[in-house]
């Protein structure tokens, strides 16, 4: 199949992605653009999990004040350069991390990051719910374990859907920006303040 100039031109449009990105893409989908993204994303991760050894020490910090003044979220994203830093979309990305947070109020970045003696105790209430209502034991094991990895994505910021778009987590637009920009990102840390709490 040939790829014409207007699909590859489409696609980056749609994406931010080089054009020869964009072509190997589509002629690996056949040109259908959905099947392209998705081959995009992939090759994103692929390349965002390339660059997870390299150090990210720029970066910026970004604040959102909720309009009634009542919760404030400071977040720092890190780059590896100075250069990303000062991109942009870079500063969006940080900015609509910042909003999210105040929106959803997340109480971890990542997985790896809630302390192990939350995780077993929830894991321990989940089996015991699941017991009650008659479930062998190894059966209540694999139920409890779906119950954990949700209520892991509720509580971490990479985990939950984004505010603005609920068909991508967080964590999958980290993975496209990485992918777009080619340079390591991270969230490092965030606070969240609301009023009464």
């Amino acid at each position: 199949m040939t790829i014409t100039a207007k699909q590859i031109a489409d696609l980056r449009a749609r994406t931010g992605i080089g054009m020869m990105e964009c072509k190997k893409a589509l002629e690996e989908a056949d040109g259908d653009q959905e099947k392209a993204i998705e081959v995009l994303r992939k090759r994103g991760m692929a390349k965002a999990a390339k660059r997870s050894e390299r150090e990210t020490k720029n970066g910026i910090v970004d604040s959102y004040i909720h309009g009634n003044g009542k919760i404030g979220v400071m977040v720092e994203v890190l780059a590896e350069t100075d250069f990303v830093a000062q991109n942009e979309e870079f500063k969006a990305f940080a900015h609509d991390i910042a909003l999210h947070i105040a929106a959803m109020n997340p109480k971890y970045i990542a997985k790896e990051d809630v302390p192990a003696d939350i995780v077993e105790k929830e894991k321990a209430l989940f089996v015991e719910e699941v017991k009650a209502l008659g479930k062998p034991a190894e059966i209540a094991e694999k139920i409890a374990e779906g119950k954990i990895n949700k209520f892991l994505d509720e509580i971490c910021l990479l985990g939950q859907p984004f505010v603005k778009d609920q068909t991508k987590t967080v964590g999958d637009l980290l993975t496209d920006l990485t992918a777009k920009i080619g340079e390591k990102i991270v969230v490092g840390r965030f606070c969240r303040y609301e009023i009464g709490e």
